[in-house]
């Protein structure tokens, strides 16, 4: 758990981050550890304040999701499963859901460390944008240089052409006679 004063730098929250459903999301465990309370303390209380939690904020997870996380994560279990085991499957929180899971909680850490976590999900956008800025270059140079590998090769084939006549060629002789053979 974390404790207050004692933030986790924005990488270590990064690493945290998953993508599911098309959206970048933190598991309730992570988040609640984070926050510095429990999970069931953070499920609760947004039990409580369900209005403030639409479906783009924060949702459970589905059988099949939870299975490709834990692949994703790379370990055996979710938090949280080895001690009782989990009732219901995990919920995950968008950014603005760990915003306003902080709020709900109403807690000094929780505050203090949802400024981190907003900056790991703005830096993890940001990449996000520069990659797809990069793809849009690469893309760009792939089109000019597929036109140009096209023009070389014809281009090549003409100077192979002037270089190496076709044998086929026969010249006529300059005035009257026959054809050469």
């Amino acid at each position: 758990m974390a404790k207050q004063g004692h933030i986790k730098p924005t990488v270590l929250i990064e690493d945290k981050i998953y993508t599911l459903r098309g959206k970048r999301v933190m598991l309730d465990s992570d988040l609640a550890e984070l926050y510095g309370v429990t999970t069931s303390r953070l499920n609760e209380q947004v039990n409580r304040n369900l209005d403030r939690f639409p479906e783009d904020f924060a949702f459970r997870l589905e059988k099949q999701e939870v299975t490709n996380l834990m692949s994703q994560i790379a370990t055996s279990s979710l938090p949280e499963q080895g001690h009782g085991g989990r009732r219901k499957p995990p919920r995950v929180f968008t950014e603005h859901g760990a915003i306003m899971a902080a709020s709900v909680l109403n807690s000094a850490t929780a505050v203090e460390v949802s400024v981190y976590v907003v900056r790991a999900f703005v830096k993890l956008r940001e990449l996000t944008h520069s990659q797809r800025e990069i793809q849009k270059k690469l893309d760009t140079i792939e089109k000019k240089v597929a036109g140009h590998d096209e023009s070389i090769g014809v281009l090549i084939q003409a100077v192979r052409d002037m270089m190496f006549p076709p044998e086929a060629r026969k010249k006529r002789p300059i005035g009257f006679g026959g054809w050469e053979e």
